[in-house]
């Protein structure tokens, strides 16, 4: 197939078929006149790398990584490497979550309006405290902000 149906069956940009190719991650065959030329399975190989870059792996590691998911055997560096990787993404994921709670309790404030002042920190666990409504709410109370 050529680079165009490729393109629109793996859901990517010719350029980025191109790139692939120049970081060594994608060998099309070419005709005599000089055209990319890509076998079936170059539409998975493709969704491969995307989901790959999508976890946050850079394209020296991808030209690793391939052969050896070709192979079926990563190596014990490999392997480290990829452990690494995974810890990486966990306290990134991590960081998002906290960011995530602490925007639940601004929208509980913003949403929830009271007299009292904004909490010193929205991480605190007395920052949410149950709505009589039956929505979380970030409001505190002088008894457990300890101050204006």
């Amino acid at each position: 197939m050529r680079i165009g149906e490729l393109a629109a069956r793996a859901g990517v940009s010719t350029r980025a078929l191109r790139y692939y190719e120049e970081q060594g991650l994608l060998s099309p065959h070419r005709t005599s006149s000089g055209q990319r030329v890509y076998p079936e399975a170059a539409v998975d190989r493709v969704k491969i790398i995307q989901q790959l870059y999508t976890a946050g792996l850079g394209s020296r590691l991808l030209a690793t990584l391939l052969p050896a998911i070709d192979a079926r055997s990563v190596g014990p560096e490999l392997l480290d490497h990829l452990l690494a990787e995974r810890a990486r993404i966990g306290a990134k994921a991590a960081e998002l979550q906290a960011a995530g709670r602490r925007l639940d309790v601004l929208i509980e404030l913003a949403t929830h309006p009271d007299t009292e002042s904004c909490p010193a920190s929205l991480d605190r666990p007395d920052a949410r405290r149950p709505h009589p409504d039956g929505h979380s709410d970030a409001r505190t109370s002088d008894s457990t902000s300890g101050s204006r």
